[in-house]
């Protein structure tokens, strides 16, 4: 009995199932409708982007050869043939930076960049140095002996002449061969004396180009030391002016932070954006680029911020467009200025761009997906009066398009194709002429 009620109770189950299933599928079939509408109509081009600023201060590392006023996210006047040639240009490893968002005043703490390479650097120059420095001592002191021996050297020849001098005035009246010896003893006395002031004088000047020349070496290596030791007083990277910390964007996408490298044809840390100017950077594709001139009026909105709306204008657009990942078309860098100032925003926020191409006033419009078309691609509409109305297109934006001729404000059609399509009457056909000889 129990097995019986079990399986009665399953035939029921099904049976009522089935019944249900059919009372479903019947009434599946729905239609949805909408009324088409009149008023303004914008023809837009939308895309997502982020915020920047339109001017920034750029905080830069220390820069080679440009003296003590380098560095400090300031364009600078080097020394002018300072000891930054003599420098080996090494990137920099970021060591540490304060947090992204960061506020700071003029003078305030950014970033330390890591002094190990120039601190090896720099100990190397100060051995270079005192090496130099000894050179030149020990090369004074020689030479000043070496001239005393050469002065004495001289002095004595000049005696030597003096007294070959006397032995031929002594020598008048002693034969003559004795008189020719004495002329030519001093003759040749003299000739010694003036091939020893000769070489006196080339010594002098070998000794003092040598030492010029280890004078030179010490003043670049002086020069090497405090331009390393100036170059490293510039590692720790304070704000040239009052403003928000962001960080450097590279090529690639990724921000340098701490452990990232600055290197010198490069020398940028942070930027310091000003917040009063804002830009929204967006991306439009090269078939709609076309549409957009500078000066539309753009509405932006911000992710951070849903219940709020800028306006704006675009200032600026690319020349040459770019392969964006993710993007199989060209994509072109279009920079739109906000209107007024909202402290609350910040940099690479995102943001919405709507850019008005183009305004109409008082127009008749509908959704773009009430738009069908056969297979002579006459457009038209579904009405719920159970006809097929030969509508007149104009522009269109993302959701709706204009309706030239066809259909008048609050007339009620199908946002999709009625089941019973077949059954409706075609109405309209005085505008397939008119829409013929637009094609």
């Amino acid at each position: 009995m129990k097995r019986i009620l079990i399986i009665s109770g399953v035939i029921v189950a099904i049976v009522a199932l089935i019944v249900f299933n059919r009372m479903i599928s019947k009434n599946k079939v729905f239609n949805v409708y909408t009324e088409v509408k009149k008023g303004s109509f914008e023809i837009t081009v939308s895309n997502s982007g982020e915020l920047i600023a339109e001017k920034s201060v750029d905080v830069k590392g220390p820069e080679i050869g440009q003296g003590s006023n380098y560095g400090q996210g300031q364009g600078n006047q080097g020394r002018g043939g300072g000891g930054g040639g003599d420098m080996h240009a090494m990137d920099l490893k970021i060591q540490d930076i304060v947090p992204e968002g960061t506020i700071v005043n003029k003078g305030d703490y950014i970033a330390q960049l890591d002094r190990t390479n120039y601190d090896n650097s720099l100990k190397d120059a100060i051995e270079t140095l005192k090496t130099d420095q000894s050179n030149l001592e020990m090369k004074i002191l020689d030479t000043a002996v070496v001239r005393t021996d050469l002065r004495d050297d001289i002095k004595n020849q000049v005696y030597a002449v003096e007294e070959a001098q006397i032995t031929l005035e002594q020598s008048k009246y002693e034969p003559p061969a004795t008189i020719r010896q004495a002329e030519i003893a001093l003759d040749k006395a003299r000739r010694q004396l003036e091939q020893k002031k000769k070489a006196y004088s080339l010594r002098v000047a070998q000794t003092l180009s040598e030492i010029n020349h280890l004078k030179l070496h010490v003043t670049r290596s002086t020069r090497l030391v405090n331009d390393l030791q100036d170059f490293l007083s510039k590692f720790t990277i304070t704000a040239p002016s009052y403003g928000m910390v962001t960080y450097k964007k590279e090529r690639n996408g990724t921000k340098r932070k701490a452990g990232s490298t600055v290197n010198p044809f490069d020398r940028v840390v942070a930027t310091l954006p000003d917040l009063s100017s804002m830009l929204s950077k967006t991306y439009i594709n090269e078939i709609e680029i076309s549409k957009v001139k500078n000066g539309q009026k753009v509405e932006v909105t911000i992710d951070a911020f849903p219940k709020k709306s800028y306006s704006g204008e675009v200032m600026s657009i690319a020349n040459v467009g770019e392969q964006l990942p993710n993007s199989d078309a060209k994509m072109f860098e279009v920079q739109v200025k906000l209107s007024g100032n909202d402290p609350s925003l910040r940099p690479t926020m995102t943001t919405g761009n709507k850019i008005i191409i183009k305004t109409f006033n008082d127009v008749v419009y509908i959704p773009t997906e009430c738009v069908q078309t056969g297979a002579d691609s006459i457009p038209f509409v579904y009405k719920k009066n159970k006809t097929r109305q030969i509508v007149l297109l104009g522009d269109s934006n993302e959701k709706n398009v204009i309706v030239e001729q066809g259909l008048e404000p609050g007339t009620t059609i199908y946002v999709v194709p009625p089941a019973e399509s077949d059954n409706f009457k075609l109405i309209g056909a005085n505008l397939i002429p008119i829409i013929k000889e637009r094609k």
